[in-house]
């Protein structure tokens, strides 16, 4: 009764540390030394193992641990025996004690040849481990050999792609300031465009004002000539008053005509006397006959009304041709005024004709020297268009030779290192002696911390 509470003081106490247990213990490690010590049998080693349902390895300690507590207190002996064996450090922890590797359960058992052969077995299987890590190892050296070569290939290939980034970014560049100044030439160009146009603009509108000028200075002309013949006019009707002032008749004229009329005054007075006298004859004499005196008389009024309508006549012709005189005079002097003007006015356009010509040969003139001298600027700026172009080229042709000549040195880089490379693992597959097994013992602290 005592050993069963023992046994189960022991387990419960075991109990306790059941989570690490299962965390850490591997049962394909103590079922060997347990099956030896004959705590388990062969079915519990292959229900532990091989068991389909149990495929988690903490599983697979949880139902180890159930059937050595079934044991008893054996069991548990043989249980921390093997941990003092292969988990030193997880047996420190769980009984307080260093491991003092005594085997007292195995020895009972199966006695010293019993412990020596299994001894062996661990020795051997820590061999073919060693081994096995050994060769794991190598074989993660190689892969670490292989992964540095493509580190290295990949840095390579990362040079060359921050070289064609750094020559995309240049090309870029290259292009933003082609762009630019692209953009400079094409604003210099409207500028030069709309300074031409503004100079064309005021040079036509100071030949529109000079031409305004011009017209005001002819009509000007045209007007002073204008008032040049009225003039002259004025003064030749001035000059005619002052003739015909001159031309009328004098005192002594008006005073011979005044005495002439007054001598025909007279006569006539002494012609209606001597008629009064006749007729007092006749009505005194009165023999005589009043056919001969009728007759005389009215010959004589007859003469008279004559010689007074020819004289009326002639002096009212003459009349008429003094007016037609002064009139033709007056016609003619105008008409040569006239021929005066218009010859003026055609000198005057004649001169405006010729001042436009020679404007409009000068403006010709001009224009083409213009034109001239902007096919030359074109064709300057094409040339040096065409020079920078061609540097350009130049310079591209030989960045892009330097390039190339960088990927071709970064290709050779890549093939030296691949050839160490490759050395270096043909210098890892030359076999090497590897027997050591001192480490068994701190790889399972490792693995028990």
């Amino acid at each position: 009764m005592l050993e069963e509470d023992n046994d189960e003081t022991c387990w419960n106490n075991l109990e306790n540390f059941r989570v690490k247990l299962i965390s850490v213990i591997d049962p394909s490690r103590i079922t060997p030394y347990l099956r030896q010590c004959k705590v388990i049998s062969h079915d519990d080693e292959e229900q532990v193992l091989n068991d389909p349902s149990l495929v988690m390895r903490k599983r697979k300690a949880g139902v180890l641990l159930d059937i050595l507590q079934r044991t008893g207190h054996k069991g548990f002996e043989a249980f921390l025996e093997s941990l003092e064996l292969y988990y030193p450090q997880l047996y420190k922890k769980i009984t307080g004690k260093e491991p003092s590797r005594v085997f007292s359960m195995i020895i009972d058992t199966a006695g010293e040849s019993g412990l020596s052969q299994l001894l062996m077995n661990e020795i051997m299987k820590l061999q073919s481990t060693v081994q096995e890590e050994r060769r794991k190892a190598q074989e993660l050296t190689m892969w670490l050999r292989t992964k540095e070569d493509t580190i290295r290939e990949m840095w390579v290939r990362d040079s060359l792609l921050h070289k064609h980034q750094e020559r995309a970014q240049k090309m870029k560049e290259e292009r933003d300031s082609l762009s630019k100044e692209l953009r400079k030439c094409k604003d210099e160009n409207y500028n030069l465009a709309m300074s031409y146009a503004k100079q064309s603009e005021e040079k036509s509108a100071a030949l529109m004002k000079n031409r305004d000028l011009i017209l005001e200075i002819d009509r000007l002309k045209h007007s002073l000539m204008k008032a040049e013949d009225d003039c002259t006019l004025e003064r030749k009707h001035t000059m005619k008053l002052k003739h015909a002032i001159e031309q009328r008749p004098s005192h002594e004229v008006m005073w011979e005509i005044q005495q002439e009329k007054e001598l025909l005054l007279a006569k006539n007075q002494e012609l209606e006397n001597t008629l009064q006298q006749v007729a007092r004859e006749q009505n005194l004499e009165k023999s005589l006959s009043n056919e001969a005196l009728e007759n005389d008389c009215s010959q004589i009024l007859e003469e008279r009304r004559e010689l007074m309508n020819t004289i009326y006549s002639l002096r009212k012709e003459l009349q008429r041709s003094e007016v037609l005189q002064d009139k033709y005079a007056e016609e003619k002097e105008m008409l040569e005024l006239q021929c005066t003007s218009l010859r003026k006015d055609s000198q005057m356009y004649k001169k405006r004709i010729e001042a436009v010509l020679q404007q409009m040969e000068e403006v010709a003139s001009e224009r083409d020297q213009a034109l001239l001298t902007r096919e030359q600027f074109y064709m300057q700026y094409s040339k040096n268009l065409v020079e920078r172009d061609t540097y350009r080229k130049q310079i591209r042709e030989l960045g892009e030779r330097c390039d190339e000549m960088q990927l071709q040195l970064f290709q050779k880089e890549s093939q030296l290192l691949a050839t160490e490379a490759k050395l270096k693992r043909l210098q890892l597959e030359l076999p090497t002696p590897t027997s050591d097994l001192d480490d068994t013992s701190s790889r399972d602290s490792q693995e028990v911390s």
